[in-house]
């Protein structure tokens, strides 16, 4: 049983509370409850009012009701599976309790004849007389029965009296915790304490009410902890002491001077924060965040550039292979001869990979290029300085802690993401890093005009397609699924191949989840060199590489998507020297709310705006598939709707950051919140 001052049992496995066995605890597993305190953010969705009992004449057949009644007469019958009967009655009229798989005994103890009884059960209405069918609730002490039961989901195998009596054993044996907030914080929630607010948020009376003291007090105790563990991760690796970078300016102006095109503002305001990072005694652990298409690549190209010339090697990953040769040929294309850059793959046979492997110990490689495989433990640098990954936002907190690692203190690391996201978002899932925003487009990128389109009308955009192949340029074409499906109505994507070889004979070609890494690899060089001229594809190819010289997307079922997802898969065109379009297909029996979501992609071409709207209509679970990647971290606070918490949270973090304050008040409040561990294991 829970103890006072005890919150150490709240972590406990679920067996620790009286009712509970192994398999209960095993089913409530089910619902991702482990310990005892998991079952605190499990909330009532609804709740039914048994304070209200109703005479006989007056229950309603069908609802849930609170009789009290008097049994007068067992009917308990010797043929099997025929249930047995309680003749029941009041001052009104006559009903029957039935039970299924009881026995007598049982029935006579919870029903013994001449008492009264207050019961509570569905009404039903067999052979002209009213019935329950094995009550919930049966008590001679009407109020055991006559309050405010709560409704939780539960998982099968539970019931809810049985729920109901695990959940209120907590609440009512919950510890007197420290109040781990000052005075200044706690006078926004009306002074609640975490104990009351934990109280309040179970009773039935409060569900549902989100901008209450009590919710938004505990709602801030999520994000606070979020926040806090964050800070301490920053402050730990700043702890870090490097060697400093000596950056040449005037080879970097030099490099910048010599490109066919000029940097944006933000571009070169995100170069200084680098170079600022990189030259400082303090370790690098930096995020690139920008839209698509914003020139994010040749702001790492420079930072490498930088990197290099303090004699210092660089390593750079991307998520495909396409991608890493890809960053290579660029790369060859920007650097001189003098600087050794060099590509391992999966295709790097091994003669070459020997090589390439004892000359990076020898410290003959300035560059090295390749997919995760590059940070096996079997390959040595000699003087690693900066640590590039490309696309990384699935990356969790402590992959990130663990990343920040490699390559010893005197190594920077800069992440790359082109997956815009509301700030609120980004407080939460890079709140870890320092943080350099591009928002802004080169003027050199083409910009995207967005149709939508009936797919009734297919025949349209294929004579739109024809005359595009006849101007020499490709296309993508993107369905929701692999194969088709009875259950949902997309576009399958292999059934659009097959519609679509037939009018292209020898011009299509097929991309998806199923296809192997070897075959897909081949798929894109043959797309990039433009031996194919339509590319059918699932969502894949969000994220990727430029294929300059395609400047159509096709995209069916678009309103099935989020608006983020549907502006990373339009950037994918636009990024030659053509005009570039993308198609959103839709049927015609589209909701509101798929309406609405297709216009603002039409009008809009900023990612960050987009995916603030995005957020605002899906939730922030949904938000570019954060719920499936397990970056879903809160259970009662929401970026959208709590989003003057995240900036009071954002706030006090400063403040004890800027006043050095001790956070020991807070380790109760990381406990309870499951982020203590993050720090504990950090070196």
């Amino acid at each position: 049983m829970i103890k006072k001052n005890n919150y150490n049992l709240l972590l406990s496995d679920l067996t620790k509370l009286k009712g509970v066995g192994k398999k209960t605890a095993e089913l409530l597993k089910k619902k991702k409850i482990i310990n005892i305190l998991d079952l605190l953010w499990k909330l009532p969705k609804k709740y039914t009012d048994k304070s209200i009992s109703t005479k006989i004449e007056n229950i309603k057949i069908g609802e849930e009701q609170t009789v009290t009644i008097t049994p007068y007469k067992y009917n308990f019958p010797r043929i099997r599976n025929l249930p047995n009967r309680v003749l029941c009655k009041d001052e009104t009229g006559f009903l029957d309790c039935v039970f299924f798989n009881s026995y007598e005994g049982y029935i006579k103890k919870i029903l013994p004849l001449g008492k009264q009884i207050t019961i509570n059960g569905k009404i039903n209405f067999f052979r002209n007389k009213y019935q329950i069918t094995n009550p919930k609730y049966i008590s001679e002490d009407s109020n055991l029965i006559k309050t405010k039961h709560k409704k939780y989901s539960l998982t099968e195998g539970i019931s809810e009296n049985v729920y109901n009596k695990i959940i209120n054993q907590i609440i009512n044996n919950l510890p007197d915790l420290d109040e781990w907030h000052n005075q200044e914080i706690l006078k926004n929630f009306n002074n609640v304490s975490w104990k009351e607010a934990v109280n309040l948020l179970h009773k039935p009376e409060n569900i549902g009410k989100f901008q209450s003291s009590f919710y938004r007090r505990l709602a801030f105790d999520e994000i606070f902890s979020s926040f806090l563990v964050q800070s301490e991760i920053r402050k730990k690796i700043k702890k870090k002491k490097k060697k400093t970078k000596v950056i040449d300016i005037k080879l970097q102006n030099r490099f910048i001077q010599n490109l066919n095109f000029k940097l944006t503002e933000d571009q070169i305001k995100s170069i200084n924060e680098i170079n600022n990072d990189i030259s400082s005694n303090q370790k690098m652990f930096r995020l690139l965040q920008g839209d698509v298409g914003s020139g994010k690549t040749i702001v790492a190209i420079i930072a490498a550039y930088n990197v290099i010339n303090a004699g210092f090697q660089v390593a750079i990953m991307a998520p495909t292979e396409i991608l890493a040769r890809q960053h290579y040929s660029s790369i060859k294309k920007n650097f001189n001869s003098s600087i050794n850059v060099e590509i391992l793959s999966g295709q790097t046979n091994q003669k070459s990979r020997k090589k390439i492997l004892n000359n990076l110990e020898r410290n003959k490689i300035n560059l090295l290029i390749g997919t995760h495989a590059i940070f096996q433990k079997k390959i040595n640098f000699k003087n690693l300085g900066l640590i590039i990954i490309d696309e990384q936002h699935k990356f969790g907190v402590n992959q990130r802690k663990k990343l920040s690692d490699k390559g010893g203190d005197d190594c920077d690391i800069l992440l790359m993401s082109a997956t815009p996201i509301p700030r609120t978002l980004t407080m939460t899932i890079y709140g870890d890093m320092d943080i350099s925003l591009i928002k802004q487009k080169p003027k050199f990128r083409k910009k995207v005009i967005t149709y939508t389109k009936l797919d009734s009308k297919i025949n349209e955009i294929i004579n739109f397609i024809q005359k595009e192949i006849s101007n020499g340029n490709q296309i993508f074409w993107v369905c929701p699924l692999i194969d088709e499906s009875n259950k949902i109505d997309h576009s399958s994507a292999i059934k659009k191949f097959e519609y679509l070889k037939k009018i292209f004979p020898n011009k299509v070609d097929i991309l998806h989840g199923k296809t192997e890494k070897l075959e897909k690899e081949l798929i894109l060089k043959k797309f990039l060199d433009e031996k194919i001229k339509i590319l059918v594809s699932t969502t894949i190819i969000e994220v990727g590489i430029d294929f300059p010289n395609a400047n159509v997307i096709i995209i069916e079922n678009a309103n099935k998507f989020g608006l983020s997802q549907l502006h990373q898969l339009r950037g994918r065109v636009g990024r030659g020297q053509k005009d570039s379009t993308c198609i959103l297909m839709f049927k015609s029996s589209l909701s509101e709310n798929a309406r609405k979501r297709l216009n603002i992609l039409k009008k809009n071409n900023d990612g960050f705006k987009i995916s603030e709207e995005d957020m605002k209509l899906r939730g922030y679970g949904d938000v570019l598939g954060f719920k499936q990647s397990g970056l879903k971290i809160f259970k009662l606070a929401d970026p959208v709707h709590n989003h003057d918490l995240f900036s009071l949270a954002e706030r006090e973090i400063k403040r004890i950051e800027r006043e050095n304050e001790n956070i020991g008040r807070f380790q109760t409040l990381m406990k309870l919140y499951d982020r203590a561990d993050i720090i504990n294991e950090m070196v």
